[in-house]
């Protein structure tokens, strides 16, 4: 099954900004996407769902320090995207 990504506005730009400050990241951040669209489940995404003020959103890494957050619609399998970022700025 092929999911869908969904890009918000917010996130698009979010995304820019990840990228312009880390282009040395722009490959694996490029390849995370692609990989969570052909199988979120993948076990190198380490996909899981978020807690607290969080809940109800999932996260996916990036690489050891960097994350993207995002609501992970199964039924319409649609994947929109939240945020990208270090643990820090995502949490």
């Amino acid at each position: 099954m092929t999911y869908a990504l969904v890009f918000t506005e917010q996130y698009t730009r979010r995304a820019a900004r990840f990228i312009k400050r880390h282009p040395e990241l722009r490959q694996q951040y490029l390849k995370t996407l692609q990989l969570l669209e052909a199988n979120p489940f993948h076990p190198s995404l380490r996909l899981h769902a978020l807690s607290g003020r969080l809940a109800g959103l999932h996260s996916v890494s990036i690489n050891l320090s960097y994350r993207i957050t995002l609501e992970l619609i199964i039924q319409g399998a649609e994947i929109i995207p939240i945020n990208v970022g270090d643990h820090d700025a995502v949490y």
